[in-house]
């Protein structure tokens, strides 16, 4: 999937995970982002964040660890 900004979250547990998105979201409204997170909580986490806060998730494969979000304008 095409995206404009790639976030490597490494091992980022929930919430720092959530607080760094959140201010790289902000910064960059209307674009799509590639994130990869490797927390175990991250598959119920991003897709509840985002539903939470109006970014839309685009997609996500779990085996890699990977979610695509636009970030709300």
């Amino acid at each position: 999937m095409n995206h404009d900004v790639e976030w490597n979250a490494g091992e980022l547990g929930c919430g720092d995970l959530v607080l760094e998105l959140r201010q790289r979201v902000r910064a960059a409204p209307g674009k799509v982002f590639k994130v990869i997170a490797l927390d175990a909580g991250a598959p119920a986490d991003i897709p509840a964040w985002c539903g939470m806060t109006g970014h839309t998730l685009l997609a996500q494969d779990a085996a890699a660890k990977t979610y695509w979000i636009r970030a709300k304008e």
